[in-house]
């Protein structure tokens, strides 16, 4: 993939290296040259090791232990997300205060050390050490809010739907190459994978830990202390959901994830072993890699493209209304054995999920005041985690009690999602520095 797949037509706009040096955040230059690259391969590397490790879950625990009812795989699979939804907004919050870098290179550090227990943990076959590994894991991968608040930092308002886009394809990217590198160490889909992948994503997590302190300044641009902005850093959540506009952005978050986490967790039961559709473990492998190259092809080739020509709340809409034919379509699909309108359908979808994400992640950024960035994209972060635990548990029940029902159910939360998305336009404004509310540390609207 070329480089200039990152850039966009707007001549206006420099090349990723130098994209950092060339924004502006609060009026002063960044002289962070190449920060935005750093900080897309800093997650792309992080996340590649994630996505390595995630598809042998359920292998390694089944040979660690005896689980007739899947309690543990569950809990195991559950353990990291949950792990997220507590710590995201802690770790956002706390960059609001110390700065980003220390934060996403404490996270870094973090992953080496939990992927590396994660490798001793298959080697002493100990389920209870491969549960601290994936919750120590879990605690050092909620600092996704983190990087997301550093490309707040480094953009203007207007190029950062393209700059939370870049976050999104290095998350495509890493969910497509990681179940590749996963799959290649049991092809068979059985078999002991060994300890290779854990050291393998611990050595990747390495290299972007030594990419992250070698090549990734500080973003946050410190201003004297004032009563207004040290009241905005000591917020606390609930003032912030008390701004209807970000609560609404929030619920539609946890909404849109939900939806997604139904379809995502469901679909390799879809596919494999049942009629019409009985794929194998090398296909299914293959499918979520095309689910992961979507994602990364459309939000760094298009919406990054379209972010400054089209609003953000326009991206939302479409990318809903694209998610609810797509939901449909693979209703259409199961009942028919189509296994093009399938991947039709699984296009439509991830397409309508890489415009929904990052446009909702830069609403929220622009309605949030610059002193906490971290806390509320934190918040998101967990919003997000919480709905990918809850649908990932409620989408099989839903499923078991009918083929159809969780597609049925994510299409009508995305029609839903629409009609949030139009009112928290309608409720809000981008924040406006200098104007704090006195309750909220928020912009008058």
């Amino acid at each position: 993939m070329e480089l200039d797949l990152f850039n966009s037509d707007d001549p206006s706009n420099c090349d990723l290296d130098n994209y950092g040096c060339e924004l502006h955040m609060n009026g002063k230059d960044s002289n962070s040259k190449g920060s935005l690259l750093a900080i897309f391969l800093t997650v792309f590397i992080d996340l590649l090791g994630f996505g390595m490790v995630l598809p042998l879950l359920p292998i390694y625990a089944e040979q660690f232990t005896v689980d007739e009812h899947g309690w543990q795989l569950g809990m195991l699979m559950a353990s990291f997300s949950l792990m997220q939804f507590f710590f995201a907004p802690l770790w956002g919050r706390w960059s609001d205060r110390v700065g980003r870098r220390p934060v996403i290179l404490i996270g870094l550090f973090g992953s080496v050390i939990f992927y590396t227990l994660f490798g001793f943990a298959t080697v002493w076959k100990s389920l209870f050490w491969l549960f601290v590994a994936r919750i120590g894991a879990g605690i050092c991968g909620a600092t996704i809010p983190t990087a997301q608040a550093y490309i707040a930092d480094t953009t203007t308002r207007e190029d950062r739907p393209r700059g939370m886009a870049l976050i999104g394809m290095a998350f495509g990217l890493g969910f497509t190459l990681g179940p590749l590198l996963g799959y290649l160490a049991v092809p068979s889909g059985t078999g002991d994978p060994g300890p290779g992948p854990g050291y393998a994503a611990a050595g990747l997590s390495t290299f972007a830990l030594l990419l992250a302190l070698f090549r990734l300044p500080e973003s946050r641009v410190w201003s004297m202390p004032t009563e207004s902005n040290a009241h905005a850093r000591d917020s606390k959540y609930w003032q912030v959901l008390a701004i209807p506009s970000i609560s609404l952005l929030l619920g539609t978050l946890f909404l849109c994830v939900f939806s997604f986490a139904n379809f995502e967790t469901t679909l390799s039961i879809l596919i494999k072993g049942n009629a019409p559709f009985d794929f194998t473990f090398r296909q299914i492998c293959l499918s979520y890699a095309f689910i992961g190259l979507v994602l990364a092809l459309v939000q760094g080739g298009i919406v990054r493209r379209m972010a400054g020509r089209t609003s953000e709340a326009g991206m939302a809409v479409g990318g809903a209304l694209a998610q609810i034919v797509g939901f449909l379509a693979i209703r259409w699909a199961s009942q028919t054995g189509s296994i093009g309108g399938l991947f039709a359908a699984l296009a439509i979808v991830v397409a309508g999920f890489a415009f929904l994400m990052p446009s909702l992640n830069s609403l929220l950024s622009r309605r949030t005041d610059s002193e906490r960035q971290g806390t509320v994209l934190g918040m998101g972060q967990s919003a997000s985690s919480l709905a990918r635990i809850l649908g990932s548990g409620l989408g099989i029940p839903l499923f078991r009690l009918r083929v159809d029902a969780p597609y049925l159910v994510a299409a009508v939360l995305m029609a839903v999602s629409v009609g949030m998305i139009l009112l928290a336009v309608r409720m809000g404004s981008d924040f406006k520095e200098g104007s704090r509310d006195k309750l909220t540390g928020h912009a008058s609207s």
